[in-house]
């Protein structure tokens, strides 16, 4: 029953299989003869896939296959739902970690009105307080790129308001029609100040 349920979570929802290690657990192991690991950590030695059983019931806990490449595979006695928890956790962490690295980009025109600019600098500060990375960016068009100099007044007054929540990473560079920075999110409790 364990089993469809599993497989229909899958098909209608994505389920659990894309973010938990499938494991053999307690008649899912086909061995006849399996060697046993303690909720302790202790070796139990090789024993009968139905001694194993008893054993894992009598504590109330789950018999999990951890090891079926080995000869005999390995099993140990825990409790299952808090392996997938566990694991779960450890998948999210990761991914959250993953996404704090991100590059995020915010684009400015050279005549940007007051307003705007402020709306942008804000959105820029609550990406750099939530821990990513900004690029702020200043497009030019037309005969705009003659005038890099207002380019980088912008993206001078951005970085000076953005000082308290994220720090310089990488200095004003120009390219083909844009001048850009890069601000990571500054360290806790620290504010870079700007000669």
């Amino acid at each position: 029953m364990l089993e469809f349920l599993l497989q229909w979570w899958n098909i209608n929802f994505g389920g659990f299989r894309a973010i938990v290690r499938e494991y053999k657990v307690n008649s899912g192991i086909r061995s006849d003869r399996i060697r046993v690991i303690d909720d302790d950590g202790a070796q139990l030695g090789i024993v009968s896939l139905a001694d194993a059983l008893v054993m894992a019931r009598t504590k109330d806990l789950d018999l999990v296959e951890v090891s079926p490449g080995a000869d005999p595979p390995v099993c140990r006695i825990l409790d299952y739902g808090k392996l997938r928890y566990l694991h779960a956790k450890k998948v999210k962490e990761s991914k959250k970690a993953q996404r704090s690295t991100e590059l995020r980009e915010i684009r400015f025109r050279p005549n940007i009105g007051v307003h705007d600019l402020s709306a942008k600098t804000r959105k820029a500060g609550q990406l750099l307080s939530e821990g990513a990375k900004v690029k702020i960016a200043v497009f030019f068009r037309g005969r705009e790129v003659t005038h890099p100099e207002l380019g980088m007044a912008l993206l001078r007054t951005v970085a000076e308001k953005l000082q308290e929540v994220g720090k310089l990473e990488k200095a004003p560079s120009a390219e083909r029609n844009n001048v850009s920075i890069i601000l990571v999110p500054q360290p806790a409790g620290k504010v870079e100040k700007k000669p």
